[in-house]
């Protein structure tokens, strides 16, 4: 759960164990987070299967902007970069009223989207907004494209404007948040619509980044958010990010790519071309999204079949599959973020280790093990 950045605790006091213990924990979410990154960057182009364009996400402008051409180069800008936001995310949790020690883990876990706190009820424990906001501004930069941030460091800060995916990454962002704050309102969980968009947008962004962190037990809220944050554990960061999940980048060329089937349904004669960041998407990479598409969405169900018949209830079997195969943490049901793993029988939780590092290392780098070609 560390090392994955899954943030899927079984411990019942987490305030009752040492500084050591605590942070070891958030340690091997910093360790993880990039280090996973890096990993993806080095295997998948050899095993063919898109990770380096999905890595890169396209970023807009000529091949120049590439970070390097070597890979140790790359490791050490990114890492530079990761310990930069890092720093910062520690600092301004300090000026917050953090403590030292708090501040460091809680940003290690932010930066890494893992989602390990040092209090019982998580970030809400603290009861402090000047901590949410901070802690919202670095999550959302931790599920965007690291690539996008270096060059933004470099002087470049329109390449977050051009790029699509990280447009689509702050779309799909406001309207979660504004629908669950339009279905918290009436039924009135908060007094009024501006202390509903605090707890909204943070559990949003917890979610989609697939950090893990709570203010607030959204078990309580209305079975809308429930839906909407269940869709929001399966799309996950974007790419090049500390995030799990499919990916927004994945998301977005699906959704291109059923639109443009739509256009040749009309126009049967017509060529068409499927567009990301104003470059043409190659058909080998069309395959490679919609490969992994399905292959998670039958690792998805597959779990949460074998834990129906297990005996355990559907709400939890779809909730902890969707949480540990997306690499979030909190579910839905006996795993929400009221409560944690440890009433889950032990079958079960070595089912859900496997999703964790299955959907940590993207399905491929795993289930290609399993071909006798790889022998």
């Amino acid at each position: 759960s560390g090392f994955p950045t899954t943030g899927a605790s079984i411990l019942t006091d987490i305030e009752s164990h040492s500084h050591g213990a605590l942070f070891w924990r958030s340690m091997t979410h910093w360790l993880g987070g990039m280090g996973i990154v890096l990993l993806a960057l080095a295997i998948l182009p050899l095993l063919g299967v898109g990770g380096m364009q999905l890595f890169r996400a396209e970023v807009p402008g000529p091949v120049a902007e590439r970070l390097t051409p070597r890979i140790r180069e790359t490791a050490k800008i990114l890492w530079m970069v990761y310990m930069l936001l890092t720093a910062l995310e520690t600092a301004a949790l300090m000026l917050a009223g953090m403590s030292l020690f708090d501040a460091v883990c809680h940003s290690f876990a932010t930066m890494a989207t893992g989602g390990f706190s040092n209090h019982n009820r998580s970030v809400g424990g603290y009861g402090n907004p000047a901590v949410d906001w901070i802690i919202i501004v670095f999550m959302f930069l931790a599920g965007a494209n690291f690539t996008l941030h270096y060059l933004a460091l470099k002087g470049k800060w329109r390449v977050y404007i051009k790029d699509e995916e990280f447009r689509f990454y702050g779309v799909i962002i406001m309207i979660s948040t504004a629908m669950i704050v339009a279905v918290l309102i009436p039924l009135n969980y908060y007094p009024h619509w501006s202390e509903a968009i605090r707890p909204a947008l943070f559990q949003v962004v917890s979610i989609i980044t697939t950090t893990g962190f709570g203010t607030d037990d959204y078990l309580l809220w209305p079975p809308l958010a429930h839906a909407l944050l269940l869709v929001l554990m399966g799309v996950g960061g974007c790419a090049g990010s500390t995030g799990g999940g499919i990916k927004v980048m994945r998301a977005l060329i699906l959704l291109k790519h059923a639109k443009l089937e739509l256009k040749k349904m009309l126009h049967p004669r017509g060529v068409f071309t499927l567009w990301f960041n104003n470059r043409a998407i190659s058909n080998s990479l069309q395959t490679n999204v919609l490969g992994f598409f399905l292959l998670y969405m039958m690792v998805y169900v597959g779990g949460v079949l074998i834990l129906t018949m297990g005996g355990r209830d559907l709400v939890t079997a779809v909730g902890a599959t969707a949480a540990t195969l997306g690499n979030i943490g909190p579910g839905l049901g006996l795993v929400g973020p009221a409560s944690n793993y440890s009433e889950l029988l032990d079958w079960e939780k070595w089912l859900l280790v496997v999703f964790m590092i299955t959907g940590r290392l993207e399905l491929f780098t795993v289930l290609v093990l399993f071909l006798p070609g790889a022998w």
